[in-house]
């Protein structure tokens, strides 16, 4: 007897690309924190050599210069501040982790962001904080970075359909906006609770987002790297203290 083979046809659902335009606005201060052309350069060559007797006596920080190298610039656009699209990624990818019937993995390989960049809205401020170095002892020192106390961006998600759906990737986003954050002291780390923020949808109609439109933008950010204003009382004395000891050692 001869057997018939039975043949099934496998059907391959085809996968998509799609794109969304969505809006976060700022719920906690923003800390920027972009790694300084001094430490890029060190990580590039190995560092200068043995320090020089001038060197060591030089005060060690430029609290104008760190707050200006912290800041996430562009060159053209609505703003002079971005925000990394790769730190929204990897927001919402962490936040999956808390999100039923997602997967950390999942999120990373369906979720694209183009650019480098979103535009960033909100005029910053110097503020200076004692931080915990990364060695061993946990060594004090101080740290001055590009502070915005109001903050919202544009950001543009592409997702693939039909794994995921226009109203996952808001979720995600909502989720990585209450848990998770973007910047430096963000809520994810723990201690801080800085970087968190809102989701609205494209064009819809928000005062806080027009706000930060009309008042916020590049000519406003420009003018505070150039000449910031404090954030806090705190900084405003170690910043007169500074200024006073680079006079005293000038003399």
């Amino acid at each position: 007897m001869v057997k018939k083979t039975q043949e099934t046809e496998i059907t391959v659902q085809a996968l998509r690309r799609a794109t969304i335009k969505l809006r976060i606005v700022g719920t906690t201060p923003l800390f920027q924190n972009r790694l300084s052309e001094k430490m890029r350069q060190y990580f590039l060559t190995g560092g200068q050599g043995r320090k020089t007797k001038a060197d060591k006596v030089s005060i060690k920080h430029d609290p104008l210069s760190e707050y200006r190298n912290s800041a996430e610039t562009v060159q053209s656009g609505p703003t002079a501040l971005g925000l990394r699209v790769v730190a929204v990624k990897a927001a919402m990818a962490t936040a999956a982790l808390e999100t039923p019937g997602m997967t950390k993995s999942a999120t990373q390989r369906l979720l694209f962001m183009p650019g480098d960049h979103a535009a960033l809205y909100g005029t910053p401020q110097l503020r200076m904080d004692v931080v915990r170095s990364a060695d061993m002892a946990k060594t004090p020192d101080m740290r001055t970075r590009c502070f915005l106390p109001k903050w919202g961006a544009e950001i543009e998600i592409a997702f693939i359909t039909p794994q995921l759906s226009a109203s996952a990737v808001v979720t995600l986003l909502c989720n990585a906006g209450v848990l998770i954050g973007v910047g430096d002291f963000r809520q994810e780390r723990g201690k801080g609770s800085f970087g968190c923020f809102r989701v609205i949808g494209d064009g819809e109609e928000d005062d806080e987002w027009n706000e930060l439109v009309d008042n916020h933008g590049r000519n406003a950010q420009l003018a505070a790297l150039a000449s910031p204003e404090y954030a806090n009382a705190e900084t405003a004395e170690l910043m007169e203290f500074y200024e006073t000891e680079v006079k005293r050692r000038a003399a």
